[in-house]
């Protein structure tokens, strides 16, 4: 970490919030804490297990994971 405020130190974690966002929440506004609790989980098994990541060569981050391990 650099210092306080500089978004290099989170770009990961900006950039996954930003899918989170605009691929589920601002599409699927949910109605309740138990539906945003589904929604979230249903998003982050489709975003690791089918999302295609350029960053990853347009692979899985489930796929790259297992490769390494």
């Amino acid at each position: 970490m650099n210092g306080k405020g500089r978004a290099i130190d989170n770009i990961f974690v900006e950039r996954l919030w930003r899918s989170v966002k605009y691929e589920y929440l601002y599409l699927q506004w949910p109605e309740s804490c138990h539906e945003l609790y589904q929604g979230l989980k249903q998003y982050f098994l489709f975003y690791n297990q089918e999302r295609l990541h350029q960053s990853l060569d347009y692979k899985t981050p489930e796929s790259i994971y297992n490769m390494a391990a």
